[in-house]
């Protein structure tokens, strides 16, 4: 049997391969003998070849593929990136408006599209992505509109997603092979629901008010609780009320499904910080708080990925400690509490930590 060709071989090493298959009795010194020079000569176009050979190689694998011929090998198991969304965002103004009339805010412009209540609409960025979620603020009108005075780009209901990215794609692509989507089981509906704008993961549970029923807990892309804008948007797109269990929308004929959003824990924290000289509480508040929100974040993105729907959380006080360590001006931190009891916090399946009090 050959063996398997070695792609990685250096141009040193295939000198000396083929130096040594020349009698030594010849003269074979480096750069100064016609052996060597030919030798060497053959071996660059060789080592080209094998490099151009690798790169193909790379390219039809899809661990190693590029993002072009990774989205060539997932189209033929019916997948490709998800697209960038548009952010939809609430507006505030002082009288009703037209729906269609356009606003800037900095570099983006927004376009209403759907009315909430008086003076409160729906703007969506006419930009996609994650740049859509970022700033609020004052709006300014692009076309006149009669007796506007007040227009504010205030919460944002849908978040809008950036282009899936290539190793997200890719682990996504891995994925597909460990379970099927098909026919409303578990992978359909959570690659389904996972793709639909702004939801960034869902957990699925059967049978949770009798037989036939599907309750969905969502979670948004920015691993936030989700706004009811964006679970009534995913309950129509999956199983419109009034017409449950009808086969209307991705869901199954027979499934009767109810989405939820996921329930948010308030998690207040109690410790005791030993400061550097000159440092004190007020003076590391704000980069305490950012360094346990980032943490709250990491066990929301968890949740959101889990392959097991019936795992809960784990909010762990050694993490805690060890990030509030990490934070300019503290020494030493001993005595952490969590909800007022010095243990980890453990949550239920539905929920994510927010982060409430902080004492230190």
């Amino acid at each position: 049997m050959a063996e398997p060709l070695n792609l990685d071989i250096t141009f040193e090493d295939l000198m000396a391969q083929k130096l040594a298959g020349v009698d030594d009795s010849l003269d074979k010194r480096e750069v100064t003998s016609m052996i060597y020079n030919a030798t060497a000569a053959n071996s660059v176009e060789t080592i080209q070849m094998l490099v151009t050979l690798k790169n193909f190689i790379d390219m039809v694998f899809a661990d190693t593929a590029p993002r072009e011929y990774l989205i060539r090998r997932a189209a033929e198991r019916g997948l490709k990136p998800r697209e960038a969304t548009y952010a939809k965002r609430k507006g505030v103004f002082n009288i009703d408006i037209p729906i269609g009339s356009r606003f800037s805010l900095d570099d983006l412009n927004y376009e209403v599209i759907e009315r909430i209540s008086f003076g409160q609409f729906i703007l969506q960025c006419e930009t996609t992505g994650n740049v859509g979620n970022l700033f609020s603020g004052q709006l300014i009108p692009i076309n006149y509109i009669n007796g506007l005075q007040t227009a504010m780009l205030t919460d944002v209901l849908i978040p809008g997603d950036d282009e899936e990215s290539t190793e997200a794609f890719r682990k996504r692509y891995f994925d597909s092979f460990d379970s099927q989507a098909f026919g409303g089981n578990r992978a359909d509906y959570k690659e389904k629901v996972g793709s639909l704008p702004g939801v960034g993961g869902v957990r699925v549970y059967r049978a949770w008010n009798g037989g036939g029923t599907v309750k969905l807990v969502i979670i948004d892309s920015r691993y936030e609780k989700p706004t009811q804008t964006l679970v009534e948007e995913v309950q129509e797109a999956v199983d419109p009320i009034g017409q449950s269990g009808e086969g209307i929308g991705t869901a199954p004929i027979d499934h009767e499904v109810t989405v939820f959003a996921v329930n948010e824990t308030i998690v207040n924290i109690e410790t005791v910080i030993t400061y550097q000289t000159g440092w004190d509480w007020s003076a590391i508040e704000s980069s305490t708080r950012a360094v346990i929100t980032n943490y709250f974040k990491e066990l929301a993105a968890d949740w959101a990925h889990s392959e097991d729907d019936n795992a809960g959380l784990v909010v762990r006080i050694s993490q805690i400690e060890t990030r509030i360590l990490g934070v300019n001006g503290v020494i030493d931190i001993r005595d952490t509490k969590l909800n007022g009891v010095p243990s980890n916090l453990i949550l239920d399946r539905e929920s994510i930590p927010k982060l409430g009090v902080v004492s230190g």
